[in-house]
């Protein structure tokens, strides 16, 4: 019997549930993705997540105009193009009801996200006690950047942490340090990202300085908990893997007492369809993603840095 408190009706914007994943933490892990980010990653691959708010996705591919969604919608919002006989969209109609996603025998329209309150989402993780079990496995709560929802998160991972589960977040800590208070308590493992050091950069490449993220994760190593803190860093070619970077990574991570391990995750394109099914241009086109060779290289060089910290290459960016 799962016990709940008096804050489980509390709303959060999802985006997905993920089971038995291997790259989130140790073990199996049903990672829990959110909605909304504060920041503007050029690489982003969950193009999706960067909106708090539901979308509606159309990957025109897939699309049959065979006209069901059209007949489907309440608004009148769609209507089949003549010329290319794909579906039109009225924006200042729709209401993003979705039924047209659930109508479409072909799933060319999309929903991305869906509001689910605390109880809703533990009942889904509570499915998967056996595999954490079994594997040391647990929960791990992403985004987009889940503590802009902080009272969501904190609620999730309390329950969770009353089960018995193992907890871990996903952030880039871009976020008001009082929000971060409100999960620490709850939190077994803290993974945060940092994109680039030097804060110009940090703000061409992602929108923001990073002095926020370098604070807050101070603040984290010197709070009472006795949680883990494990540094990624999205490997963007000729971005942030150079020397300069990379042993100015070092030279903070030196600093924090509760630091783990350093995790380097290589670029990749996946999810540049997103993009298209959202109606956004992907900005990196044009990169091409690093050999396992270079980032092997790279983690060498941060290990030679750094010998006391373990560096490990992860599967690539979330």
């Amino acid at each position: 019997m799962i016990l709940m408190n008096n804050n489980t009706s509390v709303i959060g914007s999802v985006l997905r549930i993920e089971k038995a994943s291997i790259h989130d933490g140790k073990g199996l892990r049903t990672v829990l993705f959110l909605k909304g980010c504060p920041l503007r990653c050029r690489w982003c691959s969950t193009p999706e997540s960067q909106s708090f708010g539901l979308q509606k996705g159309y990957a025109r591919d897939r699309c049959i105009g065979c006209g069901i969604c059209v007949r489907s919608c309440p608004e009148r919002a769609l209507s089949i193009s003549h010329d290319t006989q794909k579906v039109l969209t009225d924006l200042s109609k729709c209401k993003k009801c979705f039924i047209c996603a659930a109508k479409c025998p072909r799933r060319a329209i999309k929903q991305y996200g869906s509001l689910m309150s605390v109880k809703e989402v533990i009942g889904e993780i509570s499915k998967d006690e056996i595999f954490f079990f079994h594997s040391g496995g647990g929960v791990t709560i992403s985004g987009g950047e889940p503590l802009n929802q902080p009272e969501f998160v904190s609620e999730v991972l309390r329950e969770c942490r009353a089960l018995g589960i193992h907890t871990a977040i996903e952030t880039s800590f871009h976020v008001s340090y009082a929000n971060v208070e409100k999960t620490l308590p709850w939190l077994n493992v803290l993974y945060v990202d940092l994109k680039h050091m030097d804060k110009d950069l940090h703000k061409d490449w992602v929108g923001h300085e990073n002095s926020l993220i370098l604070d807050n994760i101070k603040k984290a190593d010197q709070s009472e908990y006795p949680l883990e803190i494990i540094v990624r860093i999205p490997m963007i070619p000729g971005v942030n893997d150079t020397d300069s970077n990379l042993s100015a990574v070092a030279e903070f991570c030196k600093s924090i007492k509760k630091l783990k391990e350093i995790e380097l995750l290589p670029y990749h394109r996946l999810g540049t369809d997103t993009y298209k099914h959202l109606g956004m241009e992907y900005l990196l086109k044009d990169l091409a993603p690093p050999s396992q060779e270079h980032i092997s290289e790279r983690a060498r060089f941060l290990t030679e840095l750094n010998p006391g910290v373990p560096v490990r290459i992860g599967s690539g960016l979330g």
